[in-house]
This record gives C-alpha cells, sequence and structure tokens, in this order.
C-alpha cells in the first residue's frame, strides 16, 4: 500500500481514509505544498475504489496505478490528503450516503453540502484540503460548490482523461475539482488542462433559464450579468431534454452498475435505490430514442451560445435544510437539473465561482462556455466576474 500514516478517527462523512500524506507529490512543481481530496471514485494506487459503498469496495481489487488524474496532481507538487466520500456510484446531488452519514456544510451547517462530490467538497470547505477532485455527470461539481460557496469547474466533455475513473454514466461524466479560490482552480487547471482549443468573446443571460431558480438567485445573476455587460440571449429549450437526458443517464448506469445494484438489495440510500429501480426499466430502444433527442439539443445549444459566455444560477436554490427531508431535496434536485443538464447534454465547461449572499445560505453563479474554453472561463471570472460575484464563502472551520 502507497499510503503513509493513515490517520485514525477521521470524519468518516467525509473521509474514507487519509493520511500525512495519503500519497505523497511525485515531483516539485507549481502545486507544491496542495493538498487533494480525491473522490471516492478514481483510482489510487494501493486502494480500490469504493464508490461510497463499503460492500462495493470489498469486492474490488487494489488499484495497481493512478487514475490520470490524479497522476498528473502528484507530478505537479500535490499530495494526496485522502480518499474522500461521494453520494453512492455519484448518482445524486445531496450529498447523503446510506453507510457514512450525510457530511456538515461548514458554510451552513443545518443545510444538505450537495454531491455527489460530497466529501472533497467538504474536506476543501473546512480547510483540511485545498483541492477537491471530483467528477461531473449531471452537476456533481457545480451543486456542492454552490451550496459551500466554492470554486469549482466541470470540465470539458472528454478534454480531461478519465481513465482510472469509475464511470456512472460515460456519455456525460468529467472530471473537475472544487477549490476556495480561483487561483488555485486555475492552477489546477494548468496541470490538467491542455491549452485552450477555443475562444471566449463576451457574455450572454437568458432571464427565462434564470428564472427556472429561486427570485433572489435568479436577480442576484441578473446584477452580475448587468455589471459585466451580458447581453440577452435566449435559448430554447425544451421540456423533453432533461427527460431525455435522465433516459440516457439512467440506461448507461444501469448498464454499468444494475448487476452489482441488483445482487446486493439494501446496498444503497433509499433515493439512488429508486433511480436504479428507474433506471432498470430504460430499454435500449429508449435510450436509442433520448441520444436523438440530445444530439439535436447539443446542436441547439452550442449552436445559440456560439462563441459567448452564458451566465445562470449554478443551481436552482440555496441548499435545502437537513431538515426538510428527502421529498424536498428531490424536488429541489428537479429544479436544479433543468440548469445543470444543459452543459452536461452538449458537453461543455461550466464554471462556478460564489456570490455573495449575505447573511443567507451560499448560493452560485455558472459561467457556460464553448467546449474547450476552460481556461478561458476561469481567467474572465478571475478578471471580470469575481469583483461582482465576490468571494469564497466557505468557513475555516477544520474538522
Amino acid at each position: 500500500m502507497t499510503g503513509l500514516a493513515i490517520e485514525p478517527g477521521l470524519d468518516t462523512s467525509v473521509w474514507r481514509v487519509a493520511g500525512s500524506p495519503l500519497v505523497a507529490a511525485t515531483a516539485p512543481g507549481p502545486l507544491s505544498g496542495a493538498s487533494v481530496a480525491v473522490k471516492d471514485l478514481y483510482a489510487v494506487a494501493g486502494f480500490a475504489r469504493g464508490a461510497g459503498m463499503p460492500a462495493y469496495r470489498r469486492e474490488q481489487t487494489a488499484a495497481s496505478r493512478h487514475a490520470d488524474a490524479v497522476t498528473r496532481l502528484l507530478g505537479a507538487g500535490a499530495q494526496i490528503r485522502g480518499i474522500a466520500q461521494t453520494d453512492e456510484f455519484a448518482y445524486g446531488l445531496t450529498g447523503g450516503n446510506a453507510g457514512f452519514g450525510m457530511p456538515v456544510n461548514p458554510a451552513a451547517p443545518d443545510r444538505i453540502p450537495g454531491g455527489s462530490t460530497s466529501g472533497p467538497a467538504v474536506a476543501v470547505a473546512r480547510g483540511a484540503a485545498d483541492i477537491g477532485l471530483g467528477t461531473d455527470t449531471a452537476g456533481s461539481i457545480r451543486v456542492p460548490a454552490s451550496y459551500q460557496g466554492l470554486w469549482g469547474l466541470r470540465t470539458t466533455y472528454g478534454r480531461a482523461d478519465t481513465a482510472g475513473l469509475l464511470p456512472l454514466a460515460q456519455s456525460f461524466d468529467t472530471v473537475g475539482w472544487i477549490t476556495r479560490d480561483g487561483a488555485t482552480l486555475a492552477a489546477v487547471a494548468d496541470c490538467q488542462l491542455e491549452s485552450d482549443t477555443s475562444t471566449a468573446a463576451g457574455f450572454v443571460v437568458d432571464p427565462g433559464l434564470c428564472a427556472y431558480a429561486d427570485p433572489a438567485i435568479a436577480a442576484a445573476v441578473g446584477t452580475a450579468a448587468e455589471s459585466v455587460g451580458a447581453g440577452p440571449i435566449e435559448i430554447p429549450v425544451a421540456d423533453s431534454w432533461v427527460s431525455a437526458f435522465r433516459t440516457v443517464q439512467a440506461f448507461e448506469a444501469w448498464t454499468n452498475h444494475g448487476d452489482w445494484v441488483g445482487d446486493h438489495p439494501g446496498a444503497l440510500e433509499p433515493a439512488v435505490a429508486q433511480r436504479f429501480a428507474f433506471a432498470a426499466t430504460v430499454t435500449a430502444a429508449a435510450a436509442a430514442r433520448a441520444r436523438e433527442v440530445l444530439g439535436v439539443a447539443a446542436r441547439t445549444l452550442r449552436s445559440a451560445l456560439g462563441d459567448r459566455v452564458l451566465l445562470l444560477p449554478a443551481a436552482a436554490t440555496r441548499p435545502p435544510r437537513r431538515a426538510d427531508g428527502q421529498a424536498v431535496w428531490e424536488r429541489t434536485r428537479a429544479r436544479t437539473l433543468r440548469l445543470t443538464c444543459l452543459a452536461s447534454i452538449a458537453g461543455l465547461p461550466a464554471l462556478t465561482l460564489p456570490l455573495r449572499s449575505g447573511t443567507g445560505a451560499p448560493f452560485g453563479l455558472c459561467l457556460l462556455g464553448a467546449p474547450g474554453t476552460d481556461r478561458a472561463l476561469i481567467h474572465l471570472a478571475l478578471s471580470s466576474v469575481a469583483g461582482p460575484a465576490g468571494g469564497s464563502t466557505h468557513s475555516e472551520d477544520r474538522p
């Protein structure tokens, strides 16, 4: 095992395992001194991937090599602080987990942290790690970043190598990461991504899309858009797009994990179990029809956006309260999915940064760009948007 000085007594809702460090950097570099919380979907040499479930992890063999994204971080000077928790199979946006519980949101302790990159995000928000290496299929970087007042990047689909990443739905799975500030986010992009393949020119905002969010969030996005001179745009989003996205995501999730789920009844958190129950009913013919809808949707979105940057809410609401319960969380997830699925459908990079939230719980602004403009989005945010959008609202509390 490659781990060093594995720590006992960790908050297991956040960490699966951690060390001081768990894995040392392989070379000095621009990230020297930075620590990483790795989502429990990535291969870390010497450890089995657990996907948020002890039963699953026990049946896997230890990885013989790191995932590509992990290797790049280590080679840039970062060290792995530990492997952090996720919603089971990353099939959720709340941050809940049947085996380990839901970690506390440091920015709003009475509210959910968001998922599925829940453990890495909370570790970063607490100051226990500098970088949270996660994934984004339907918003799993953007939602926890929004809920915890953090920065996060979902990369252009296919741009960052997913070798060594356990898939949920490979038509949408992307590498992503979460940090407390934009400069660190940019430094990670420099080691994970080659130079941008496209340029970004100007901001646009669609008030109709913003209206999917709560009025206060829509208004805040509108204010940020006005401050950067964003022009109006109307993107013809069809209701069928969300349904088609859910259908293809479910079909691939069942193809990847259905056998294991069927052999392990009761292993999943109830909401995730319900999603897999739906996934089991999706036929190949239904998935093929849905893919046709998504092809039209992707072309429509890319054509409407061009080389411009769309500003929209990162999530439809502030984080729901923990006491609200599953029914409220599911309704919130459905509203947020109408916003987050756009980047997923069209394979677009999406940057989340915190908006000033006053005395309330955090919420985030999302910058949606053309494929291959990942680095440009970060630099635009730092140079043009971070002023009106404000800084991180994270807590400095450590575990």
